[in-house]
């Protein structure tokens, strides 16, 4: 008997998504959180791409060990709302635009730097500074 194919839902690309974000802001490699987890960091990494489906107990402990409720992940999804149905819910999922700046890896990475900056003045002073580079200012 042959094994099934497994072809990556929107949802399970979704969650991988947020996986790599998560991770990024907190600066955490591949490796880091593979060690934490108990997995390689290949796996992780098939996580993050959607190449293997996270089973709900592995995404619970990549939940804990990234310090982040399970529904982090599934943030963003439509469906909780109890009066959709599964085809209203099907219609609203999409692919993601590939040009979104927001799944590089480089924008999650700004992010996090600038959060962990100490005062309100120093994120300010790193704002005007992008505005006079983009010529906003």
């Amino acid at each position: 008997m042959a094994g099934k194919t497994y072809i990556p839902s929107i949802v399970d690309q979704h969650i991988g998504r947020r996986m790599q974000l998560r991770r990024t802001m907190l600066g955490l490699s591949l490796k880091d959180l593979a060690n934490i987890c108990g997995v390689t960091f290949q796996q992780i990494q098939k996580y993050e791409t959607a190449d293997n489906r996270i089973s709900a107990s592995r995404l619970f402990e990549i939940g804990a060990a990234m310090q982040t409720p399970v529904s982090f992940f599934f943030s963003g999804l439509p469906g909780n709302m109890p009066d959709e149905t599964r085809a209203t819910r099907s219609m609203h999922l999409h692919q993601p635009d590939a040009d979104d700046p927001m799944l590089r890896t480089e924008s999650l990475e700004l992010i996090r730097l600038y959060w962990k900056l100490g005062t309100d003045a120093q994120r300010a002073s790193i704002i005007k500074m992008l505005k006079t580079f983009a010529g906003e200012e």
